[in-house]
């Protein structure tokens, strides 16, 4: 056997070796191999790889927030997309499904449901599944009491879903008797404490703040569109902030974490991040 031979052997054993056949299907796992054998394999696998890329991942849950062309696009390519989840900021995780939910789309939850995206209460609550809401209401008893992405609680997703103008009567009558139920419990829409702040107050606490030397170890605190606080990684999708003590505010759908300005001449210095034990020290650019 000529060397060609054996060095083709053995690229296409350690190739297969490393990569799995049954990760990329033939076709793609001889596309590799091509490319290794003729020097032309420059492109850098996922740093998690073979974790799926968090762009994808991060990518189908955005996108099933509404833009059902995306979600269709992603998961057709990708099936296990379906089942994606992602967390945006300091532990507030959410599925695709979740996403679909708390936004009351019940055709993307459907379709993802179809390609194994693994529905909860929440799902059942927002599409009007009464019986399905109280069996598992009965069979855990207080689960009523648990809030869903973002600190959306589970009566919430129901009344997210009537906000939809395509909700047909008959969806929008069944939706209303999950409603009148959860208000019946009298404990399904405890939402996370926020203590009132003005907008002068808020002043004090905008702008930038640093904690590393990098281009982007900047946290941005600023106003979202509809008025609240928020405060994101720069570059980063931003987190809603509650205050919840003097100077002291806690990140959407994470009730642990604590985010603390230092007040100098009634302008925030610096913050500190506590998960819970303090992290994490930022100063105002």
């Amino acid at each position: 056997m000529d060397n060609s031979n054996q060095r083709r052997r053995f690229i296409k054993s350690s190739a297969f070796g490393l990569i799995g056949i049954t990760a990329f299907g033939n076709s793609s796992a001889q596309v590799m191999i091509n490319k290794i054998e003729t020097g032309n394999y420059t492109e850098p696998l996922f740093y998690r790889y073979p974790g799926i890329n968090d762009s994808m991942a991060s990518g189908i849950v955005g996108a099933s927030h509404g833009n059902f062309d995306k979600v269709k696009e992603l998961v057709n390519s990708r099936p296990e997309l379906a089942g994606a989840s992602w967390d945006w900021g300091f532990g507030d995780w959410e599925t695709a499904l979740g996403a679909a939910s708390h936004v009351g789309r019940r055709d993307i939850a459907e379709f993802l449901i179809a390609h194994g995206a693994r529905p909860d209460i929440f799902t059942y609550t927002m599409m009007g599944m009464l019986k399905s809401v109280q069996e598992i209401i009965e069979t855990v008893p207080e689960i009523q009491l648990h809030n869903g992405p973002h600190g959306i609680t589970l009566l919430q997703h129901a009344k997210n879903r009537l906000e939809n103008k395509d909700i047909s009567a008959s969806d929008a009558s069944n939706v209303n008797k999950v409603i009148s139920y959860l208000e019946s419990l009298g404990n399904a829409d405890i939402k996370p404490k926020s203590l009132d702040i003005s907008e002068e107050e808020k002043k004090k606490y905008l702008g930038e703040y640093r904690f590393g030397t990098g281009e982007g170890e900047i946290f941005v605190v600023d106003l979202h569109r509809l008025g609240f606080m928020q405060i994101g990684r720069k570059g980063s999708s931003p987190r809603a902030l509650r205050k919840i003590d003097e100077n002291t505010f806690s990140p959407a759908g994470a009730p642990s974490v604590k985010i603390i300005f230092k007040i100098t001449n009634d302008k925030a210095g610096s913050l500190s991040v506590h998960e819970p034990e303090p992290l994490i020290t930022a100063v105002r650019i």
